[in-house]
């Protein structure tokens, strides 16, 4: 795996892109391509969304593909990965409150230590409940032990606007 070529062939996909955001993206591409084909089938993306306990149908699977696949060619590789995230979208307040739901598996508003550390390890990510519980407190301004939509919209604003600033789970 060339990680130096797979980051700069993001990297001229979009200027606009920090440096951290590419190595960011290309580590996200790289966990979504299971094979490690250098490219993202349908199934690959399919098995990620599942572990996220999405209800996501095969159609939607199939719209998601069409839409980044830029060059039709049935996969997605890390170009066209690396566009559409670079893209942006219109509704970041919406995908934000998505992405919160996500991480929100008891849908009681609420993110705890237990709960990220269920959807982190889901991804591929190995982290301790010590480490949860860092990432937790770094964003928990009002102290309760859990991560509101408030604290965690503050949280993704810092992590977009300085990657150093980020809790570790290293």
């Amino acid at each position: 795996m060339a990680g130096t070529t797979d980051t700069s062939k993001a990297s001229t996909f979009s200027s606009s892109l920090q440096l951290h955001d590419i190595a960011d993206i290309t580590r996200v591409f790289h966990k979504f391509d299971a094979n490690s084909d250098g490219k993202i089938s349908a199934g690959e993306l399919s098995n990620v969304i599942l572990s996220l306990n999405s209800s996501t149908s095969p159609d939607e699977i199939t719209a998601i593909m069409t839409e980044i696949d830029a060059d039709r060619d049935g996969f997605i590789s890390l170009e066209e990965f690396a566009g559409f995230i670079a893209s942006g979208t219109e509704n970041v307040e919406g995908e934000l409150k998505e992405a919160f739901e996500l991480y929100d598996i008891n849908k009681n508003g609420l993110i705890s230590s237990s709960e990220l550390g269920e959807i982190l390890t889901r991804i591929g990510e190995s982290v301790t409940e010590k480490d949860c519980v860092k990432m937790i407190e770094s964003v928990d301004e009002d102290g309760d032990g859990f991560v509101n939509f408030e604290e965690f919209r503050t949280m993704m604003s810092r992590s977009n606007s300085n990657c150093n600033n980020s809790p570790s789970v290293s």
